[in-house]
C-alpha cells in the first residue's frame, strides 16, 4: 500500500500524463505582449483582438484640473453596470475635481489606494491578462501614460439560484445543491467545512475559453501524492475548451476503457464535503452544477449522503439493499434466459408449468424476448429524459405499462418477462450514482448475451471477469476492488455495513491520510 499511489501511470494513463510535469505552453498566437504607456493604443490593440465585438464598452473619460485621460473597459453582459459607475466612475470624478495629477503613477496609486471601493482590485501588465479579466466579468481601468492596467472585480451576470439537486434526491439531509457559479459552489463548501486547512487551487484550462477550475483538499489530511497526482493530470489537460466536469473526468481516469466510473460525480455539497473530510480531493469547473470526488471504489458506488443523516440500521439495511439490487440489476434477466433455454430442471415444477403456460403462443425464444423488452425500456427510460419534465414522467409511466401490456395481449412476450424486466429497471433506479447505473445497464446486455450461448455458465464466467477487471481498475492508485481486494478489515465498518457513529473513529485506512483519526477516543 505504501506504494499504491505511485501506480497511476497505467495504460493509456502512462503516455497521456507523460507530460503532465510542466505547465501548458501558451499558443503562438496569445504570447504575453506586454501594454504600453499609450492609452489609445492599448484600446486598439485590445478592440483589434476582440475584433471589436458588439458588447464591448468602453467609457472615455478625464480627471483633475489639467484633464487626464483615462479610460474604462468591460464587456456587456457580464458587469455590473450600477457598480462600476457607482464605485468606479463616480468616485474617480469626484475625487480629482480640483486636483492637479501630472504623473500616472501617481493617479494610479491614488485611485487604488483612496479612490475605488470596490473589494476586488489588481493589476495586469498584458494584453493577454486584461483580456482575460475582461472575458471573466472584470473591468480594466487604463490611465494615459501607465503600461499597467488595473483590473477591478465587477461580475453581474444572472445565475440560478441554489436549489435542490435534481439527480440526487435524499429524504433527511440539506437541499442545497451545486448551481453554475463556482464562487456560489465554493462558498457553499466553506458554509459547511470551517477548516482553516481547506486549500483551493485556482486552474485556467482550455487554451480558448480559459475555464476557470477549482481543485480543493484539506492539508493535513490528505495524502500529498495524491494531491500532486491530482495537479499533475490537470495541469497536462491540453484542449480548447473544458466544457464541464465531464471532460476533466474523463482526461484524468486512469482507464478509458472502462465502463464503470473511477471519478465519482456530485450536486450535492454535503457529499463533496464528507470526502474532503475522507481524505479525497474535490474538483469544481465553473459553469457546471456537478463537482468532481476522487478517488473512488467500487463500494463508493453503493453509499448515500442520506446514510450519514439516518440511524445506522436503518443505513446498513439500505445498503444491503443496494448491493442486492445491483445484482438483480446485471443478473436478473441473464438469469431468467438461463434457465428458460439450458436448465429447466432447476425450476421449481410449479413455477416451470406456470412460466410454460404464460409463453405459450410467444414465437420467440428466451433472449430475443428478453432483447425486446430491454431494449424497449431503454428508449422509454432516455424519452422521459430528454422530454420536458412533467411530459417525460407521463411518458415514462404510462409508456412503460401501456406497450407492456400491448406486447403481452399480442403475444410478443410473456407476463412473467415483463415481471423480470420491471424489477430490473426498479433495481437499477436504487442507486445513487447514475453513471453506477448506466454502467450496469450495458453491463447487463453482454451477459444476456453470454447467458444466451453458455447458460450459467456463462453468466458465472462473465461475474469471474467482472471482478478480474475490478480488481486490475485503478482510481488514482486506489485498487477499485478495495477494501475487500487489497483488505482493509477496519474500513469494512463503513462500506457495505454502516456501523454506529461512535464507532467510526478512523478515517479509511485505505486513501492513508496523514491523519487517520476523525474522532477523539475515550
Amino acid at each position: 500500500m505504501v506504494t499504491m499511489f505511485y501506480r497511476s501511470g497505467r495504460r493509456n494513463s502512462r503516455h497521456r500524463y507523460q507530460q503532465g510535469k510542466h505547465k501548458r505552453q501558451q499558443n503562438n498566437d496569445r504570447e504575453a505582449i506586454p501594454l504600453v504607456s499609450s492609452i489609445n493604443a492599448n484600446l486598439d490593440r485590445i478592440a483589434g483582438i476582440l475584433k471589436a465585438p458588439e458588447d464591448l464598452v468602453v467609457r472615455s473619460f478625464k480627471i483633475g484640473v489639467n484633464r487626464h485621460a483615462c479610460a474604462i473597459i468591460c464587456i456587456d453582459g457580464l458587469v455590473d453596470k450600477a457598480l462600476i459607475q457607482n464605485q468606479v466612475i463616480d468616485p474617480l470624478l469626484h475625487h480629482f475635481t480640483e486636483q492637479q495629477v501630472d504623473s500616472a503613477n501617481k493617479i494610479a496609486t491614488l485611485v487604488v489606494d483612496e479612490v475605488l471601493t470596490s473589494f476586488d482590485i489588481g493589476e495586469n501588465e498584458t494584453y493577454e491578462d486584461s483580456i482575460g479579466s475582461l472575458l471573466s466579468g472584470d473591468s480594466v481601468l487604463l490611465i494615459e501614460g501607465l503600461a499597467t492596467a488595473i483590473i477591478i472585480g465587477s461580475s453581474g451576470w444572472n445565475s440560478r439560484s441554489v436549489e435542490e439537486p435534481q439527480t440526487e434526491s435524499i429524504i433527511r439531509g440539506p437541499r442545497e445543491g451545486f448551481v453554475e457559479d463556482i464562487r456560489t459552489n465554493t462558498s457553499l463548501i466553506r458554509r459547511r467545512l470551517r477548516e482553516p486547512n481547506l486549500r483551493l487551487i485556482t486552474y485556467k484550462l482550455g487554451e480558448r475559453a480559459r475555464r476557470t477550475v477549482v481543485m480543493m483538499y484539506i492539508e493535513g489530511i490528505v495524502h500529498p501524492d495524491l494531491v500532486e497526482e491530482a495537479k499533475r493530470r490537470i495541469e497536462s489537460i491540453e484542449i480548447d475548451d473544458v466544457e464541464g466536469s465531464g471532460t476533466i473526468e474523463q482526461w484524468m481516469s486512469d482507464s478509458f476503457l472502462s465502463p464503470f466510473p473511477l471519478i465519482a460525480n456530485t450536486e450535492r455539497p454535503d457529499k463533496v464535503t464528507g470526502g474532503l473530510l475522507q481524505g479525497r480531493i474535490g474538483i469544481l469547473v465553473d459553469g457546471d452544477p456537478f463537482a468532481l470526488v476522487l478517488p473512488i471504489t467500487f463500494s463508493s458506488n453503493l453509499q448515500s449522503p442520506e446514510d450519514y443523516y439516518q440511524n445506522w440500521l436503518i443505513a446498513t439495511l439500505t445498503r444491503i439493499m443496494r448491493l442486492g439490487a445491483a445484482f438483480l440489476a446485471t443478473f436478473l434477466p441473464a438469469l431468467y434466459i438461463s434457465l428458460l433455454e439450458f436448465h429447466h430442471g432447476m425450476i421449481p415444477s410449479k413455477l416451470a408449468f406456470s412460466i410454460a403456460g404464460a409463453r405459450e403462443g410467444v414465437p420467440f425464444p428466451a433472449v430475443v424476448e428478453a432483447f425486446i423488452m430491454e431494449i424497449t425500456l431503454e428508449l422509454l427510460r432516455e424519452a422521459g429524459i430528454r422530454l420536458p419534465k412533467p411530459i417525460g414522467q407521463t411518458i415514462g409511466i404510462v409508456g412503460g405499462l401501456v406497450i407492456g401490456e400491448a406486447a403481452v395481449s399480442a403475444g410478443i412476450v410473456s407476463p412473467v418477462m415483463v415481471i423480470v424486466v420491471a424489477v430490473t429497471a426498479i433495481s437499477s433506479f436504487s442507486f445513487p450514482s447514475y453513471s453506477f447505473a448506466i454502467s450496469l445497464r450495458m453491463v447487463r446486455f453482454a451477459i444476456m448475451i453470454a447467458a444466451a450461448f453458455f447458460g450459467l455458465y456463462g453468466i458465472i464466467l462473465s461475474y469471474i471477469m467482472i471482478n478480474i477487471h475490478f480488481v486490475n481498475l485503478y482510481s488514482f492508485g486506489i485498487p477499485y476492488s478495495t477494501p475487500f481486494a487489497p483488505l482493509f478489515w477496519g474500513d469494512w465498518k463503513d462500506i457495505i455495513l454502516r456501523a454506529p457513529v461512535e464507532y467510526l473513529k478512523d478515517r479509511p485506512r485505505m486513501l492513508q491520510t496523514r491523519d487517520s483519526i476523525r474522532m477523539k477516543r475515550k
